[in-house]
């Protein structure tokens, strides 16, 4: 059985304190080995209880931190009975509208546009030498 992440947490600064007051104690690892190691090893076990610990804390905190989608519980799934009914009668509506549309007749297409252009009302443009020295003289002035 897992431990409660309190207790989790409790044990692990436990150890990770025993095992830094080993290791300060000892001083030099040349001194007493088997102590200085032993030391090391309650530390690092004591901060491995405690990142679970804490692992565990901040995967059931239901806190909305703003700006971090990642800590977010996850939502589009969670409905009241009420809002489930009304989006179902909402949606069944939209459906029967659709195949209500589907099945009337389609309006007619617009009349296709003649197979020959209207008249020419316009006056032709001017032809590309005049253009070119009208804008000769605008120049020069």
């Amino acid at each position: 059985m897992p431990l409660p992440k309190g207790m989790l947490l409790c044990l692990g600064l436990l150890l990770m304190t025993a095992g830094g007051i080993m290791v300060l104690c000892v001083g030099l690892p040349y001194q007493s080995a088997p102590l200085f190691v032993v030391g090391v090893f309650l530390g690092l076990g004591g901060m491995g209880l405690l990142v679970i610990g804490l692992c565990m804390a901040m995967k059931n905190l239901q806190v909305a931190v703003p700006g971090h989608f990642l800590l977010h519980p996850r939502t589009g799934t969670r409905f009241s009975p009420e809002q489930a009914l009304a989006i179902q009668r909402r949606l069944d509506r939209i459906r029967r509208e659709m195949s209500e549309d589907s099945v009337s007749p389609r309006p007619e297409p617009e009349p296709s546009l003649p197979s020959t252009p209207p008249p020419w009302t316009m006056e032709p443009p001017p032809s590309y030498d005049t253009v070119m020295k009208s804008q000769e003289h605008g120049e020069r002035l």
